[in-house]
């Protein structure tokens, strides 16, 4: 794992997913077959790593071009990696920026009509994968090239860096004898199938601003808009969203994963140190980790650091969502630790 905590720019270190590439590469001597398709592939790579449809047939066909993915379905997505190259996308239901980021991913990849391939990834749900693309912090997005990751950026950039990050993997995929095609199982041909794609509709005025302050590392910035648009409206969900999220990479800022572990192991009963990991667990998805870790020192303290510690719960709530059950779960147990 990389010692450095999350920012919005990039990832940090090599990816090693040696262990699932080995996997998905014993049966070499079979095509790739689509998740979820349940049959034998419409083409195959041949030995030399070409796809066997690169003169623009599709080479295999998919339930669809954006695909759910499991740790237990991951082998499938290495070997369509063969053919195209397949965009990982490491996200979370609670998570403000991947509802911004999302979007524009899944757009893109119907604009490329089945030369890449984006495989969805639910961070809560999908440990060994948040693990093997060392995902401190969601939105985390990477690429497979025939099994082998690279590892892209982390948080949500603008559609049009996106676009650049896109053609930047297909050229690396053309160089590296993965330039074929796939099509959706069913689907109308490209040139039928174009009716046009609407236009996203524009943020609020102080969430884009927010926006384009996190895209330059200007938490401050972001942390006013935000908290501008909520005293503008308090109801406003997503800028409290917004706001827990980019206070906590405000916190995270300058300091790294083993500093901060070490030392919350060295001060088992410092509220501050176990708040700062907290945010680390937070950040890279344990949001169990992080509200039993602050639950269980709830009882032990009182005055200003009990109330701290109420505080900072509050905004994981927020920031994860209330209807989330380990939100449900965790403020019954505040509640019975307070009063």
């Amino acid at each position: 794992m990389s010692n450095v905590p999350p920012t919005p720019s990039g990832l940090r270190g090599a990816v090693d997913l040696s262990s699932l590439v080995d996997r998905a590469q014993r049966p070499a001597a079979t095509a790739p077959t689509a998740p979820g398709a349940g049959g034998a592939p419409a083409g195959a790579a041949p030995a030399g790593g070409v796809p066997a449809g690169a003169d623009g047939a599709a080479d295999l066909t998919v339930p669809s071009l954006v695909l759910d993915v499991t740790d237990q379905t991951f082998q499938d997505v290495l070997q369509l990696s063969t053919i195209v190259p397949v965009i990982v996308d490491i996200w979370a239901e609670w998570c403000g920026p991947c509802k911004q980021l999302s979007p524009i991913l899944e757009q893109l990849t119907a604009e490329y009509d089945g030369r890449v391939l984006l495989a969805k990834v639910d961070a809560d749900t999908n440990p060994q994968l948040v693990q093997a693309f060392q995902a401190q912090s969601i939105p985390t997005v990477a690429a497979l090239i025939g099994g082998r990751p690279l590892g892209l950026f982390v948080g949500a950039l603008p559609e049009a860096q996106v676009r650049d990050v896109y053609e930047q993997v297909l050229a690396a995929a053309e160089q590296n004898g993965v330039s074929g095609r796939v099509a959706v199982d069913g689907a109308a041909p490209a040139d039928a199938a174009d009716q046009g794609e609407p236009e996203p509709e524009p943020l609020p005025p102080h969430h884009q601003a927010a926006y384009d302050a996190i895209e330059q590392g200007d938490y401050a910035t972001a942390i006013q808009e935000y908290t501008t648009a909520i005293a503008q409206d308090p109801h406003d969900q997503m800028a409290v969203a917004g706001l827990a999220q980019v206070s906590l990479l405000d916190r995270l800022q300058g300091h790294t994963a083993d500093e901060i572990r070490s030392a919350a192991a060295a001060g088992p009963s410092d509220v501050a140190a176990q708040m700062a990991v907290a945010d680390l667990d937070i950040s890279g998805g344990h949001v169990d980790d992080a509200f039993g870790r602050l639950l269980d020192l709830v009882p032990t303290v009182f005055g200003a650091d009990r109330e701290a510690l109420r505080v900072r719960l509050v905004e994981y709530f927020e920031l994860i969502g209330s209807g989330d059950p380990r939100v449900v779960a965790a403020r019954r147990r505040l509640a019975s630790a307070l009063y």
